[in-house]
């Protein structure tokens, strides 16, 4: 029977249920948000008269909850809009409500007995059949269906979330003996599908995979970092990107998550005495963590971990870090280290692992010695955790946000130099290991296999069959490439063209790709999708390049690559055969103007897309001003609606918006509804990219018209000039931003137009152009790119 969820029911409206309730109402599910009956009425309550018995009382818990998570930063909701899909309540007067519930998820206080006691209270109304689970991150998952009905314990698993459940793709899944094999195929299979998650199938051990060597990793780190006489911003700075880690890498991450969660942990998995020997040792609190704990010095809770935010002696705000020695806190100082120093050609992180170690300064030390710690204990694990090695790699790629899993970065030195350095830390890894020549290999097929730990073969990772891994058909479907860009042969009639330069920024190679790659598909082939795998879709124009043409004056070849730009987008627009973009992560200017011109956009949930020019004082250049013009001109039917719209097409390119998520793209008019469609599922989107473009060749694409355009003219203009003039009287922009301002508009209302009229999109792009070239010759431009190229962000002045 198929299994539909229209309605799930979050028991426990705190940081994790409130997460998981928003995750759910992203992808369209009615979710109700339960919480416990306050006991107390407040002062403000008393003072308005209210009673115990009122409902904005006995909701109150939930209901305050449910104002942090659509005021939380980064936002839990892909867009505003979507609270509405969530209720309210409380358990005493809603909790019989779950008998119309598809998924009971139970998101209380960490404590058996409680669990225990709202599972009973369940059982009174609970509907036979409806799936239950429970979000425990340390509790044994058997423990928790003692005493309950033989129907509760069979659709009953552990569904553990990671936090912030938004962004944070792991779910484990763990199962006990008595779930049904159809109800862990369903959670399994929903999660990845459904909700977008990297599912992982774990056993019921203490912490589970993830937080099990999470754990394990970050202790080790606290117990070598004295040792090794490093900083707390020495070992955050080592622990971090360098080696595709979070940008909080060790000890920002502890003071998020909370320093008594980590110690929660840690204990658990100490006093359940499944550790032996050394590793048992590792979990034991170092003396500063204890004294922190007794402090309450437990991080963003407390205002105060490992870092603390302080004001000098000139009332400014500064970072200060824990001296672990002393317990003081200090102004952070700068450290450099010369093996980091040898990375910086290295542009992928797993690449980085071989140099990293082979270094003689301290940071090579940390390297050797945590990466050794780290091999043996996983070597452990397996099969105590889990049977499959790739189960462990995904939980840390997904819930902690590693690039690379134990077994990959192993992979990466070598099996032996691992077992070597096993070794030198103090630890024997698993006889099964010292077989092994490599962890992964990739197949005939492009399909990714690992090693089986106890025949030596190696098997297919199960799921792959529903998405597509570039970096493993490369090898052998890559059809054409050169320094900045690939094509691939997708099968079925389907090519793909994959930006590969760095940040896959836009430049004369990536354009060249793109044009040879919509010549073959027109000759040889069905379809085009335009993806890649990266962190990032795009992040735009290749700065540095159009930096040295406007220092130069070189106005000709400057005004000759925007011209290739733009005709380029007009080729993917305009092709013989279907273009599908698949956007993620940050696709701005250059990249949001490609995805603008394809014939369907098959973007992730996770892209923060947008028009982003003006922070570095152009506009943008390459169609994206044409084109939200074009867009808005359609729905020009009276004349109450077209300034509006306008207007609204007109503050989004000057005000360099970036939507934070493709539904927010929808509102901004970047992506087009009934056209454009979302993928939650990240490692499923080229898959869907390619069954688009299939789908529009088999239906008979038919290659399009070129579009006319109403432009308003100077009536309109007008209007913008007063907008401009005000703000920059009420010091919301600056003079130079007023003059990109008006340049920009002018563009969007036609130029030197006296009435309405119908324009072609190349005479927009003209005039787009020749706006772009014009503020390139502006000094403080020039400023702002510098200042971009340095920094990495937009300079406003």
């Amino acid at each position: 029977m198929k299994r539909r969820i229209k309605h799930v029911t979050v028991l426990g409206s705190g940081i994790m249920g409130s997460g998981i309730a928003a995750h759910f109402a992203n992808i369209g599910v009615e979710v109700s948000l339960l919480d416990i009956v306050p006991f107390e009425l407040t002062e403000a309550e008393q003072k308005k008269g209210l009673t115990k018995d009122d409902k904005a009382v006995r909701n109150r818990i939930a209901s305050e909850n449910f104002e942090k998570l659509k005021k939380a930063s980064p936002a839990l909701l892909y867009s505003p809009k979507f609270a509405d899909r969530i209720k309210v309540g409380n358990f005493d007067d809603d909790l019989q409500k779950i008998k119309n519930t598809d998924w009971i998820i139970e998101v209380v206080v960490e404590r058996l007995d409680i669990k225990k006691s709202v599972y009973e209270k369940i059982e009174q109304f609970r509907k036979p059949g409806t799936l239950i689970s429970s979000n425990t991150s340390g509790i044994p998952i058997h423990l928790l269906t003692e005493g309950r009905s033989e129907d509760f314990k069979q659709y009953f698993a552990g569904t553990h979330f990671f936090n912030p459940v938004r962004y944070l793709p792991l779910l484990e899944i763990i199962p006990t003996n008595d779930t049904l094999p159809e109800v862990i195929d369903f959670y399994m299979t929903y999660g990845a599908k459904f909700l977008g998650k990297t599912t992982v199938l774990a056993k019921d051990t203490p912490a589970f995979i993830a937080n099990r060597i999470g754990v394990f990793s970050m202790m080790d780190l606290l117990h070598n970092v004295q040792k090794l006489g490093l900083t707390i911003s020495e070992v955050d700075k080592l622990t971090g990107p360098v080696i595709g880690r979070p940008k909080s890498a060790t000890f920002r991450t502890a003071d998020v998550v909370g320093l008594d969660t980590l110690v929660m942990v840690a204990n658990g998995v100490r006093d359940s005495g499944v550790e032996k020997n050394d590793f048992y040792n590792v979990f034991a609190l170092p003396d500063y963590i204890q004294k922190m704990v007794d402090n309450k010095w437990l991080g963003s809770k407390t205002e105060q971990g490992f870092y603390k935010k302080v004001k000098n002696a000139e009332g400014k705000s500064e970072i200060h870090s824990l001296n672990l020695d002393t317990l003081e806190y200090e102004l952070q100082g700068k450290s450099s280290f010369p093996t980091l120093e040898l990375t910086k050609t290295i542009d992928k992180p797993i690449d980085r692992f071989k140099v990293l170690i082979g270094g003689k300064d301290k940071a090579a030390e940390l390297y050797r010695k945590s990466l050794g710690s780290l091999f043996a204990y996983v070597s452990h694990k397996v099969p105590e955790i889990s049977d499959e090695i790739y189960k462990i790699d995904d939980a840390m790629k997904a819930g902690f946000g590693w690039e690379n899993g134990p077994f990959e970065i192993w992979d990466a030195i070598g099996v032996q130099k691992g077992i070597e350095l096993a070794k030198d830390s103090g630890y024997e890894v698993s006889d099964w290991v010292k077989n092994v020549e490599t962890f992964y290999k990739v197949n005939e097929e492009g399909q990714s296999i690992y090693v089986d730990k106890n025949s030596g073969e190696y098997n297919k990772i199960p799921g792959q069959d529903a998405f597509i891994i570039l970096d493993n058909i490369r090898k052998n479907k890559t059809l054409w490439s050169n320094s900045g860009a690939s094509i691939e042969d997708l099968g079925d009639g389907i090519i793909n063209f994959e930006i590969r330069s760095k940040m896959n920024s836009l430049g004369g190679e990536v354009l060249d790709g793109l044009n040879r790659a919509i010549d073959l598909a027109e000759k040889e082939y069905d379809g085009l999708v335009i993806g890649n795998q990266g962190t990032n879709f795009s992040v735009g124009a290749n700065l540095a390049m159009i930096l040295m043409m406007a220092i130069e004056q070189d106005w000709d070849d400057l005004n000759m690559a925007i011209a290739y730009f733009q005709k380029s987008m007009m080729r993917v627009r305009y092709s013989s055969i279907p273009v599908v973009v698949a956007p993620h992560g940050m696709t701005l200017g250059g990249g949001c103007e490609m995805t603008m011109h394809a014939d369907r956009v098959v973007a992730a949930a996770e892209t923060y897309i947008g028009l982003v020019e003006t922070g570095v004082g152009v506009i943008p250049g390459g169609g994206g001003t044409k084109e939200l013009t074009l867009r808005t001109s359609r729905e020009f039917h009276n004349d109450d609606v077209k300034n509006n719209r306008l207007r609204d097409a007109f503050m989004n390119i000057a005000m360099g918006k970036v939507a934070t998520s493709a539904y927010e793209a929808y509102d901004m008019g970047i992506l087009e509804k009934g056209k454009d469609i979302v993928s939650v599922s990240k490692n499923r989107q080229i898959a869907e990219a390619k069954k688009v473009a299939k789908l529009l060749a088999e239906q008979g694409y038919t290659q399009p018209i070129e579009q006319k355009v109403k432009v308003l003219g100077k009536d309109a203009l007008g209007m913008f000039y007063v907008g401009t003039d005000q703000m920059l009287t009420g010091n919301y922009i600056s003079a130079h931003d007023k003059k990109i301002a008006d340049k920009l508009a002018n563009v969007m209302v036609g130029g030197n137009l006296s009435e309405p009229t119908v324009v072609t999109e190349q005479y927009l792009l003209n005039l787009e152009r020749e706006t772009f070239l014009q503020l390139c010759g502006e000094r403080k431009t020039l400023e702002r790119i510098q200042y971009m190229l340095q920094n990495g962000k937009p300079l406003r002045n």
